[in-house]
């Protein structure tokens, strides 16, 4: 799990769902924190290459 979302899960999820409204809730609970499972899912639902998906995680880290 990412050290900034580690005991925040369940509050990272809700901006997650607003910032990349393609994550299902299913989705979330198998990515879990886990940021290469959130990769993962990005480029599944958005068609990114993996550092674009990295690129978002990054900027939405910054945001938090």
């Amino acid at each position: 799990m990412s050290k900034k979302w580690e005991g925040r899960w369940d509050q990272i999820t809700g901006s997650m769902k607003k910032r990349w409204g393609k994550l299902t809730d299913d989705d979330l609970k198998q990515i879990d924190g886990n940021k290469d499972r959130l990769v993962g899912k990005l480029k599944e639902r958005y068609g990114l290459t993996k550092e674009q998906a990295e690129k978002k995680i990054d900027d939405f880290n910054k945001d938090k």
